[in-house]
């Protein structure tokens, strides 16, 4: 009997141990990178470097601005794009460029940079809102401090590892160029005001994972972030 309690006490500290791992929060790393961009593989090699980093979701979200260049990026979405044209005024930039790295909302600096990306992380720390949970079909946040007007819940779907593309026209002609954890899908989901919050998560498909981004409007600081 004694073996019995002592093997379940274990596995429930095993369990709580889990469960704390899991909570603990994520640095965001968001790379706006574009295939018609000749400045942009040395950022996408950086942004492979940290995606496997413990506590760092990174993600490459593809815009396409460039695409009048001659080739049209296989993964660019307008609202991609839109993104990073949000995030430019709070970040003091005057318009989008590639390749721009974004931590948390919060900083930013040329993705394509030796050692940048990895001196973002180690500068802008872990986003610090409420505690942001995904599992049994619903996203599951905590009560905490929202900012004036609310926060915007954001879905992310996207391609966890990393894919070659070749390159057949535009300024890389005949190159193969990688992508880590590329975006497929960006969607709002809702708000939030501070008060804890649940709200279904819809199925993914395709094969493509989950995040979900606790963010202040208009390009604000990433609050909280979750991934399955």
């Amino acid at each position: 009997m004694t073996g019995l309690k002592t093997g379940l006490l274990a596995g429930a500290m095993l369990a709580a141990t889990i469960g704390a791992a899991a909570a603990q929060p994520l640095t965001v790393v968001e790379l706006f990178t574009s295939q018609g961009c000749s400045s942009c593989p040395p950022a996408n090699a950086n942004l492979i470097k940290v995606k496997d980093q413990p506590g760092v979701l990174a993600l490459s979200f593809n815009v396409t601005y460039w695409d009048y260049l001659g080739w049209k990026d296989t993964f660019g979405r307008k609202e991609f794009t839109d993104r990073q044209v949000t995030y430019e005024p709070s970040l003091g930039r005057d318009g989008p460029f590639t390749p721009q790295v974004v931590v948390n909302g919060r900083a930013d600096g040329v993705g394509a940079r030796s050692g940048e990306i990895q001196g973002l992380i180690a500068k802008g720390g872990r986003p610090q809102g409420p505690e942001l949970s995904l599992g049994q079909g619903k996203v599951s946040i905590g009560a905490g401090k929202a900012p004036g007007g609310g926060a915007d819940i954001w879905l992310v779907r996207y391609n966890r590892g990393v894919v070659e593309v070749p390159v057949a026209r535009g300024e890389n002609t005949g190159r193969t160029l990688p992508h880590a954890n590329v975006v497929h899908a960006l969607t709002k989901l809702g708000s939030w005001n501070g008060e804890a919050t649940t709200l279904p998560l819809p199925a993914a498909s395709g094969g493509l994972s989950t995040a979900v981004l606790v963010q202040a409007p208009r390009g604000g600081p990433i609050l909280a972030a979750a991934a399955n």
